[in-house]
């Protein structure tokens, strides 16, 4: 019964959990701390505090880990697939009839101006979280220098690494003593296993991919590569993918906006992303491959890292990389913001009043990001 308990709790916040990764923190603190009391306040505050300085989903990897508090391991798979099956199912859907129906570019190129105003609204709420000094400031133009003018598959890697080296320098962290979370009974030698596994696919999927040059390996490779270098929040996994299936011509850049903004109108995590991509490029067996594909190293990280955590939340050379590394993730977003998503959806005049009437909506009036992508259908279907 626990198992079912867990999976139908998760399901119906799947379903009603509108707003992105904070907004869903926020749901599952009204739920799973207050009302149902599985954890405390600052079990839930300890385990947020950790998923945010992972990278992966943070929201995603909160229901996962409040689920093997309740049920184990394998209540962690069940949260994980209550939470986000939903939006799993309608974006597939939703990709199925784009391929179907593409002979009505219209309403294509409105989802492409929501695209442009939800990214600008994100990256004006992480940079004014993130950019909090000159430093900061200083390695998120680095990054943006880097990855718009070095045309390379490892650009954004690479600019992220010296970023990282560069933090060890700039920021003088201290070392605290915090409260570890102790309600994970994950044997350490569990948690070792999954980060040898965490690690172990990251380097050998792309060796793979190069020998084999087979288009399933391929679409493992980079959507794992995706889910296990994000940093910053669900966003900033639009340059990653842009970069793997546009760039290379796997999908095109309008089916890609088209589906990132529809992805902003549906309950549950951004990363969900993946299945509509997946199943624009390989039907509906390639949604579900690109969905556990993208997810996957962000719970063998949680899984990893939960038994070593309170080693690490309070060193100060991890701190600091964090630092430096969030700063650089907004440089990445201000890039991809450019290139594809603005100079590929803004070409005339009539384009940017649209973009900027949605963006005003989205970031001044307060309107939800599903009746803005209404908005932008409407808009697409009557003007283009």
């Amino acid at each position: 019964m626990k198992y079912l308990e867990v999976f139908l709790v998760a399901l119906r916040l799947g379903c009603t959990s509108f707003g992105g990764p904070t907004a869903h923190l926020g749901y599952f603190y009204d739920e799973y701390v207050k009302r149902r009391q599985w954890l405390t306040e600052q079990q839930y505050t300890n385990l947020v505090a950790l998923c945010q300085f992972l990278p992966g989903p943070a929201s995603s990897q909160v229901g996962f880990g409040i689920g093997i508090t309740k049920a184990g391991l394998i209540g962690g798979v069940i949260s994980f697939i209550g939470f986000t099956i939903p939006s799993v199912i309608i974006l597939m859907l939703c990709a199925t009839l784009l391929l179907a129906y593409n002979n009505d570019l219209g309403w294509t190129h409105g989802l492409k101006l929501v695209a442009v105003a939800i990214v600008l609204n994100a990256i004006i709420g992480m940079g004014q979280k993130l950019l909090s000094d000159l430093k900061t400031k200083i390695l998120a133009l680095f990054t943006l220098v880097v990855v718009i003018t070095v045309i390379h598959p490892l650009a954004q890697l690479s600019a992220l690494t010296v970023v990282a080296l560069v933090g060890l320098a700039l920021f003088k962290e201290t070392d605290e003593q915090k409260d570890s979370i102790k309600i994970f009974n994950i044997p350490r030698i569990v948690g070792a296993i999954s980060l040898i596994l965490f690690f172990s696919l990251l380097f050998i999927l792309p060796i793979l991919n190069f020998i084999t040059n087979n288009s399933w390996i391929n679409m493992v490779d980079n959507f794992y590569r995706s889910g296990a270098l994000v940093f910053g929040g669900g966003h900033v996994v639009l340059p990653l993918l842009e970069q793997s299936f546009v760039a290379t011509d796997m999908i095109s850049s309008d089916d890609f906006l088209s589906g990132y903004a529809l992805t902003q109108a549906v309950p549950g995590p951004l990363f969900t992303f993946a299945a509509y991509i997946g199943t624009v490029m390989s039907g509906i067996t390639g949604g579900i491959i690109a969905t556990i594909t993208i997810f996957l190293p962000a719970f063998l990280l949680l899984v990893g890292v939960l038994p070593f955590w309170e080693h690490v939340q309070s060193n100060r050379y991890a701190k600091s990389m964090l630092k430096a590394v969030s700063a650089g993730v907004v440089g990445i977003l201000i890039a991809a913001f450019y290139d594809p998503i603005f100079t590929s959806s803004v070409n005339t005049n009539m384009d940017f009043a649209f973009a900027a009437t949605l963006f005003v909506l989205l970031a001044y009036c307060k309107a939800p990001s599903w009746l803005i992508v209404i908005l932008g259908v409407l808009l697409g279907v009557l003007f283009y």
